[in-house]
C-alpha cells in the first residue's frame, strides 16, 4: 500500500531492510512531523500565555521539536548526498514535491517558538526559512506551470504546502518587526489558498475518490483560515469582519471535517496521520488569540477543548509512528 505520495507502509518481511536502504527511501513528508510537533509547541505557549496551566511544558516541546527537526534534516542530507537519484525523483513526483517546502515551513514555525528564548536566534531563523520557502514557492509553481506529467488525480490539499504556506511566515515577521515584507507573504498565501481551494473541491467533485492513505491530508484545509487569521490579527493588531470571516471558515471546516471522524478512525496507519497534527494546532492557537482579542468565555472553552484533543492526537501519532519505525514500516522500498 502507498504511503503518502509512494511510501509504503507493508507488513514486516523476513529480511529486514538494512540502513542504507532504509535511509535511501526516507520520504520528504517525514518533515511534516516537525510541523504538528512546532504546532503542539506553539499551542502550548499560547495556553500558558492566556490560562493558568499546572505546569510549563513549551520549552521541553520547543527543545523536542528542534531536535526532531535537525536529526531529520541530517538524515535528508545525508540521502541527498548518498542517493541523489531517490531525491530527485521526490522532487519529480506529482504529491511528495508538496513536502519539500515543508523544510522552510519548519523553519518558520521554530523562528516563532524561539522567539521568547532568543531573538537572534528567532529572526535568523526567520529570514533563512522565509526567502527559503520563496525560493520553493518559485520552484513548485515553475514545475506546475511546465510541468509535463501532473494530472487531476494527484491534487489533494498537500498542494497548499507550497504556496499558501506562505501565509505562515507574518507570524514571525511581525515579531522582527518586518511589516512590509510580511504584508507580501500573507498576500501570496491568501490569493493562492483561495485558487487552490477552487481546484480541490473540483477534484474531490467530479473525480475519483482520494485515496485512503492520502485521506489525512483533507485536514490540510483547516490551516490556510487557520493560520491565516492568526497572521492578520498579528498584522493588524485587532478583530475586524475580514478576521471574522477566516477564523469562522476554519472553524465550520474543522466541524465538517469532524462529521467525517469514524472514516478518518477506520484508516490504516500511514504517516500521513501527521496531516492532522498541524492544522488541528492551528485552528486551537487560532481560538485561543480569539478567545484573546474577544474576551468571550466560550472561545476560552472551545481552546481548551481542541488543546485537549490536539494533545491526545500528537500522543497517538507519536506512539504509533516509532512502532512503525521500530518494526520497519516506514523507509521502504516501494511496490
Amino acid at each position: 500500500m502507498q504511503l503518502w505520495g509512494g511510501l509504503e507502509l507493508m507488513n514486516v518481511t523476513e529480511e529486514q531492510p538494512t540502513t542504507p536502504t532504509r535511509l535511501a527511501n526516507m520520504p520528504i513528508s517525514f518533515f511534516a512531523v516537525v510541523m504538528g510537533m512546532a504546532g503542539l509547541t506553539l499551542a502550548w505557549e499560547k495556553a500558558e500565555q492566556v490560562t493558568i496551566m499546572p505546569f510549563m511544558a513549551s520549552p521541553i516541546h520547543a527543545a523536542v521539536t528542534g531536535g526532531v527537526f535537525v536529526i531529520l534534516l541530517c538524515f535528508y542530507i545525508a540521502k541527498y548526498f548518498l542517493h541523489r537519484v531517490e531525491v530527485m525523483k521526490e522532487l519529480n513526483h506529482p504529491v511528495r514535491l508538496s513536502f519539500f517546502p515543508a523544510i522552510t515551513i519548519s523553519l518558520l514555525l521554530l523562528s516563532v517558538i524561539s522567539f521568547e528564548f532568543s531573538t537572534v536566534l528567532s529572526k535568523s531563523l526567520w529570514i533563512v526559512g522565509a526567502a527559503g520557502h520563496l525560493l520553493m514557492t518559485f520552484y513548485v509553481l515553475s514545475a506546475w506551470i511546465n510541468h509535463s506529467h501532473f494530472e487531476i488525480q494527484h491534487m489533494n490539499p498537500a498542494w497548499f504546502i507550497p504556496v499558501v504556506g506562505n501565509i505562515i511566515a507574518p507570524i514571525g515577521g511581525v515579531q522582527h518587526g518586518l511589516i512590509d515584507v510580511s504584508w507580501f507573504f500573507f498576500a501570496i498565501g491568501f490569493v493562492f489558498w483561495v485558487i487552490l481551494m477552487v481546484i480541490i473541491f473540483y477534484r474531490i467533485i467530479f473525480h475519483n475518490p482520494i485515496p485512503d492513505c492520502l485521506m489525512p491530508t483533507f485536514f490540510i484545509l483547516i490551516a490556510p483560515p487557520a493560520i491565516g487569521f492568526v497572521s492578520y490579527v498579528k498584522l493588524t493588531g485587532g478583530l475586524d469582519a475580514f478576521a471574522l470571516i477566516l477564523f469562522n471558515t476554519a472553524l465550520f471546516l474543522t466541524m465538517m471535517l469532524s462529521t467525517q471522524i469514524v472514516k478518518f478512525a477506520r484508516l490504516q496507519f500511514y504517516l500521513s496521520w501527521w496531516a492532522y497534527s498541524f492544522p488541528l494546532a492551528a485552528m486551537t492557537i487560532a481560538t485561543f488569540v480569539m478567545a484573546e482579542v474577544t474576551d468571550k468565555g466560550w472561545y476560552s472553552t472551545l481552546a481548551m477543548g481542541l488543546f485537549v484533543i490536539l494533545n491526545i492526537v500528537l500522543a497517538i501519532l507519536s506512539v504509533r509512528t516509532i512502532e512503525a519505525m521500530l518494526k520497519n514500516q516506514i523507509c521502504v522500498v516501494e511496490d
